[in-house]
């Protein structure tokens, strides 16, 4: 029923190496993307049907473009649509799309927001409009469309990452801004733990206490800002703040200069990678101590490759399971062997480009 050629585009997972779970709260994120892919290729069909495969998945996904209400919770082909239709961008017939993917499933790497840029990219192309959206339009589009039509929690670190590629230092306040950093990292192994995690429960968790934190304090101290606060200057916040809140601000302040430690790394050309593989570690216990989104086995994966020669490393994504990383510039077989020996499926990874038109 194809009534056009067939266009294909391909989008990169990402990890996350400073900023984890910060983003949501207008902190700065470093992000990579990674040459793990996902490719939605495409082409019109002669009637208004859309009709997606995802062979990897085993699952098909169809609906017709005079009907774009959603029926469930992540109705994603059809807000990208809708996205695309508010914006006066229409496609003339239905589709034909099948999506495949080596990006690990639900596993902190990115693979749906992969999945909806590389959905809106196409799209955009298929409609003739993909000569004026740059990355960062992308971005924004597939953050809509992913985020906001269903009112979740994420930030936009995933979107601009898989959108344009490379290494990025991302600000969110007070406006958005994408910075790229120009250095050599090498490879890094990702270990996916094979523990199935609760995104959206978790990112509600730890957002939702610490937003409850900084109203409290805004109602005490109105000046307070979370991006300049010094660390040690909160602890008269325990007139107000129990334990609990008090653990989990300096957790958060901890993280955001861990990440102006990386930032100053990860400027130069060749930065210290022994350096940027202490702060990785570091700030994984944060996260890991302070919001509690490890477990046991992303532990024992993380020590194995810590104990196998990687220069440091962190859990990924919202956590509570899926995947871990490891800064390995030297022998990543060895310490991709250490993460399987502890139950783990193990990718040696690299940085790589954007979402692109193939």
């Amino acid at each position: 029923m194809s009534i056009a050629n067939t266009i294909k585009t391909s989008t990169p997972g990402r990890i996350c190496l400073f900023g984890e779970h910060q983003d949501y709260l207008g902190l700065p994120v470093i992000a990579m993307a990674i040459n793990k892919r996902l490719s939605v290729t495409g082409s019109f069909r002669a009637d208004k049907k859309i009709v997606v495969t995802m062979p990897d998945l085993g699952e098909e996904a169809s609906f017709d473009l005079e009907d774009l209400a959603y029926t469930n919770k992540r109705d994603y082909f059809k807000s990208g649509v809708r996205v695309l239709k508010d914006m006066g961008i229409i496609l003339p017939n239905g589709l034909d799309a099948s999506i495949k993917s080596d990006i690990p499933i639900q596993s902190g790497t990115s693979s749906s927001t992969a999945m909806v840029v590389g959905w809106i990219h196409l799209l955009l192309q298929l409609a003739g409009a993909n000569a004026h959206a740059s990355g960062k339009e992308i971005a924004a589009l597939a953050h809509r469309a992913e985020v906001m039509e269903f009112n979740e929690p994420g930030g936009m670190m995933d979107h601009y990452s898989t959108s344009l590629g490379g290494l990025i230092y991302l600000e969110s306040e007070p406006v958005i801004t994408a910075t790229a950093l120009d250095c050599k990292l090498g490879t890094f192994v990702l270990g996916d733990s094979g523990e199935k995690k609760s995104t959206l429960d978790i990112l509600q968790r730890c957002k939702k206490d610490r937003l409850k934190i900084m109203d409290k304090i805004m109602r005490h101290q109105p000046s307070f800002s979370l991006q300049e606060c010094p660390l040690e200057s909160i602890d008269p916040y325990r007139s107000f703040l129990n334990l609990q809140e008090m653990t989990l601000l300096e957790g958060t302040l901890k993280n955001r200069d861990l990440l102006q430690l990386g930032l100053e790394e990860l400027s130069f050309p060749s930065p210290d990678l022994d350096k940027v593989g202490k702060l990785l570690t570091n700030h994984h216990g944060v996260l890991r101590d302070t919001l509690g989104v490890s477990t046991p086995k992303i532990e024992r994966m993380l020590s194995a490759a810590l104990d196998a020669g990687a220069m440091g490393g962190k859990i990924n994504g919202t956590g509570g399971g899926g995947c871990m990383f490891a800064l390995t510039p030297e022998n990543p077989g060895a310490i991709a062997n250490a993460i399987e020996q502890q139950g783990g499926v193990a990718h040696i990874i690299e940085m790589d480009e954007g979402t692109a038109y193939e």
